[in-house]
């Protein structure tokens, strides 16, 4: 069926602020969406209250709204376009790609009639099948009538009801609350003294006050089908995807497979057939669809476990896994197309009505952030506590797990190898039974110590194929050692690469090598990656979408050893732009936002953008976003290969967090072109010592500090500069490793833990600001002229995290002279630091007197919350200034907010019910949202302002 013209402008609802459970993937899905209904010519309006996003920006939607994310908000749209002639009126509404925000906000929407009064439609899901899937006891009663089997299984909605089932069904046991995300509220319980406590925690977190009990399939494996449908009810697999952890951990918590690895075909067969018929089951609608099943190992016995008829978690990580845009195709089918009506976004030769063929495999890894929340549980279970996640390809799965190990920003050059393996059995055999998020690295060295694979099969449960693998690692390994550098046999070397190890791994096998002689002695070789397409269809037809991953491939005929290399370098003017890897607290989807922007600036400056990012929840991950997108991790020696091949301009550091930012200076070692601010410059920022002597130079006050490389000169300095003093590692993000002490004993405490968990470190040692007020301003410089982009004044006091801060645009209470030396610092540091690019500086005000406490010559968290809220594209202009294309005085820019915008941190510590909610220099928020105000009387600001030293902590 073609598409239906009545729709004319859709409503999108986006999934609001970053919280575990439901992250940047809902970005990505909503971004697509959108764009691909305005190649329909449909007019798209997007509400999301999330300002770090690229969904909620020009570039995507035709109106964008930032509200809170409420029905009121809603229906103030709908009213506002219903009723101007200037804006179309709202015919539809989509809101599968918002997680369950969006689903749950169209529910409610519903049952107050609000579509039906404004004659809008739900497209894309149908409501009747949202509550089948989320009411626990209409799935389980659904799945009996159609055939497909889950566990034994009863509903409650009280203590009596719980306990009633729990004695019928027998240990353990699975409570699963209704309507609620990233397993919220559920849990296991083994025995009958854990049972009261999950049962009030299921309950309370269900909006319903309903749970499943379930007969628990502990060890059982887990697998997910990613499925589209057309109105005319043709189904189609996008993706297998199979978890590397068996039943027990929640699947955004899992290392996962793409396609499954350890499936007999009659048991994938079976499962296709019961996947299609559940789709079929819940609804009429067209659009995406997630299900997920568990295996019996011992029989093959399947059991659905859940249905979500929406973009998922998984949906992105399967579009990047395929090349085959699940959002964008979706949003399509949701106006009436048919499957076979659609291109196929890769080959643009074939149709949407096919399934992809994959010739390589995908590894998810998780990417956890413990250490920002003292006191958590870190075992995995039910409930998702991971913050983001890494993707990998390879043509093997051992090649894509080391390479996913190498994306994941933990400081590890692969799947062990590197020097920071646990020794301790004791501690190895505790961490196999009881999953966090070092299992995989565990398992490695479990078997690099001689215990039997049978025996970490038995107390993981993970299959033995995958353990097989990992095994080979450890069988390589120990025949490495017998080498010298020189005398590795090709063939050897060869099979190294193959299977993933990096250049530094070797080294550290070999000892008393370096990373760079490892690489020189393998180019000697001829030992050099390839670069192969993502085509969707193991290149049964041809692709024309640059997107590209890295393996090493046998030998050709004749003296070629490079093999195929599939991605041809141009002769054009071209840029790389270094994505910031995995999101984690304190580097999150606002660096993803300004790579977006950095792309497009290229792009519209006819520059060739070449993107390199391992996150596939994100947008600059995008195949059609970047000229040509490389999905390798964003590790040295990944980008050096990149770098050789492409010979660009230079590379752009500034737009990707510390992750890129930490690149520069290997960039400078091998002479490559940095695009922006030197790395020299950069190093005088980060280098608190280099700094403050700049800061005296230029007559700025700063904290007085000092630095330490023991826990006695600590203390010495603490003396001298005063308590209570702020400590902190150099060169960090998200505030790591920061805290507040007030005496010596709790000084020595701080040093001597910092300096174990960054050997090699030195400790900076500030006086802290008691009850300063902080502010912060953030500008682009172009070499001649300085243009502050925004100053923002925090609610909370110093000494809490800026990321973690309510901060408002433009500053409410800070004298015109306190402002004032505010920019004037900012121009004389942009300007000393030779800054091209963007700058951001961190100030504590105090008595009137303006402090520096830092700067960064980068994109910040900020700079997207101040540019939606001007509504100036700055990281545009910034690029454009970057690459050396325009000046500042090119630009006409007219700031158009009326009032203040209010930045709110959102934390996710229900996740974390041990954690205390206390705020410091450390940054614990996962997100944030924007909300305007017009005055400061505005009752919202009121309460917040009341409230702002209240959790002020260490």
């Amino acid at each position: 069926m073609p598409k239906d013209t009545s729709i004319r402008s859709i409503l999108i609802i986006g999934s609001g602020p970053i919280i575990i459970g439901q992250a940047c993937e809902f970005d990505y899905a909503g971004s697509q969406a959108a764009l691909s209904l305005k190649e329909e010519g449909i007019s798209v309006s997007i509400i999301n209250s999330n300002p770090a996003t690229i969904m909620t920006d020009k570039v995507i939607g035709d109106h964008v709204y930032l509200k809170p994310l409420t029905v009121d908000s809603i229906e103030e749209i709908l009213i506002a376009h219903a009723e101007s002639a200037d804006l179309p009126t709202i015919d539809a509404v989509l809101p599968t790609m918002g997680g369950q925000t969006a689903l749950n906000l169209c529910i409610e929407a519903d049952e107050r009639s609000i579509w039906a009064k404004h004659n809008v439609r739900i497209v894309g899901v149908d409501v009747a099948a949202i509550e089948k899937t989320e009411n626990r006891e209409a799935f389980r009663q659904l799945m009996v009538d159609i055939g497909v089997g889950v566990a034994e299984s009863k509903i409650a909605n009280s203590f009596l009801e719980g306990k009633e089932a729990a004695q019928t069904i027998g240990y353990p046991l699975v409570i699963r609350p209704s309507y609620t995300l990233g397993g919220y509220g559920g849990g296991f319980v083994h025995n009958k003294d854990e049972f009261d406590s999950a049962l009030k925690r299921g309950l309370e977190a269900s909006p319903t006050h309903e749970v499943l009990v379930e007969k628990a399939v502990l060890g059982w494996k887990e697998y997910e089908l990613e499925l589209l449908r057309d109105s005319a009810d043709n189904v189609i697999i996008i993706c297998s995807i199979e978890n590397f952890d068996p039943m027990g951990i929640h699947t955004g918590d899992s290392i996962t497979v793409a396609p499954a690895m350890t499936l007999s075909d009659r048991c994938y067969q079976d499962m296709r057939n019961q996947a299609i018929k559940m789709m079929r089951a819940i609804g009429t609608f067209a659009g995406g669809c997630n299900v997920q099943f568990s295996v019996n190992p011992d029989n093959d016995e399947i059991i659905a476990i859940e249905i979500n008829p929406r973009v998922s978690r998984s949906s992105a990580l399967a579009s990047k896994a395929t090349g085959y845009p699940i959002a964008k195709i979706a949003a399509k089918l949701a106006i009436g197309y048919n499957l076979d009506e659609i291109e196929n976004q890769i080959t643009k030769t074939t149709s949407a009505y096919f399934e992809p063929t994959l010739d390589y495999v995908i590894v998810k890894i998780p990417r956890w952030n413990f250490d920002k929340f003292k006191g958590a549980n870190k075992e995995l279970g039910l409930q998702m506590k991971s913050v983001g996640e890494v993707m990998a390809i390879g043509r093997t799965f051992i090649e894509a797990l080391q390479k996913a190990c190498q994306s994941l920003e933990i400081g590890r050059a692969g799947l062990g190898a590197d020097g920071k393996e646990v020794r301790n059995i004791n501690e190895i055999m505790d961490g196999l039974e009881h999953a966090s998020w070092n299992r995989l690295f565990l398992i490695k060295d479990a078997m690099r110590m001689g215990v039997p694979l049978e025996s970490i099969r038995k107390v993981t449960r993970i299959d033995k194929w995958f353990l097989n693998q990992i095994q080979e690692l450890v069988a390589v390994e120990v025949e490495l050692k017998r080498y010298s550098l020189n005398n590795i046999p090709y063939d050897f070397f060869f099979n190294l690469k193959q299977k993933g190890f990096s250049d530094i791994q070797i080294a550290y096998l070999l000892g008393n090598v370096t990373e760079d002689e490892v690489f020189d002695r393998r180019t000697e070789l001829g030992i050099r990656r390839v670069y192969k397409m993502v085509d969707t269809c193991a290149a049964e037809f041809p692709a024309q979408t640059p997107y590209f991953y890295s393996t090493f491939e046998e030998k050709s005929s004749g003296d070629n050893l490079e093999g195929s290399n599939e991605s041809i370098s141009s002769k054009n003017k071209k840029v790389i732009v270094l994505g910031s890897g995995p999101n984690r607290i304190g580097q999150g989807i606002e660096f993803d936002y300004s790579c977006v922007h950095g792309l497009l600036a290229a792009k519209e400056s006819g520059i060739e953008a070449i993107m390199i990012n391992c996150n596939p929840e994100t947008v600059s991950t995008d195949f059609n976003m970047a000229d040509k997108l490389y999905f390798e991790p964003v590790f040295w020696e990944h980008v050096r290969e990149i770098i050789e091949l492409e010979k660009p301009m230079g590379v752009i550091v500034q737009l990707g967090g510390q992750t890129a930012l930490k690149m520069a200076e290997k960039l400078k070692e091998h002479n490559i072109p940095i695009i922006g601010t030197a790395f020299d410059d950069m190093d005088t920022a980060e280098d608190r010592g280099r700094f403050s002597d700049l800061l005296k130079e230029l007559g700025i006050p700063y904290p007085k500090y000092g630095v330490a490389e023991n826990a006695e000169e600590a203390i010495l300095v603490a003396q001298e500069v005063g308590y209570p003093v702020l400590v902190r590692p150099s060169y960090v993000l998200g505030g790591q490793g920061m805290s507040i002490v007030i005496n010596d004993e709790d000084l020595e405490k701080a040093v001597v833990k910092l300096l174990g968990d960054l050997p090699g470190n030195r400790v900076l040692i500030d006086h802290f600001l008691d009850r300063a007020e902080e502010a912060e301003s953030d500008s682009i410089s172009d070499g001649d002229d300085v243009h502050i982009i925004g100053m923002m004044e925090h609610i909370e006091p110093a000494g809490i995290h800026s990321g973690d801060s309510f901060a408002v645009l433009p500053t409410f209470s800070l004298s015109e002279n306190v402002t004032k030396a505010m920019e004037e610092y900012s121009i004389k540091i942009a300007k000393a630091l030779n800054v091209i690019g963007l700058l951001n500086i961190q100030f504590a005000v105090k008595d009137e007197k303006v402090y520096v406490i830092e700067a960064n010559p980068r994109a910040s968290r900020t700079v997207p919350f101040i540019a939606k809220a001007y509504d100036v594209p700055y990281i545009n202009i910034a690029a454009k200034v970057m690459l050396g294309v325009a000046k500042l005085k090119d630009f006409k820019i007219e700031r158009k907010l009326k009032g203040y915008a209010i930045k709110e941190p959102v934390f996710s510590y229900n996740k974390f019910p041990e954690v205390t909610k206390e705020l410091g220099p450390e940054m614990k928020s996962t997100g944030e949202s924007i909300r305007f105000i017009k005055d400061l009387e505005d009752p919202y600001f009121r309460k917040l302002y009341t409230d702002k030293s209240m959790y002020l902590s260490k």
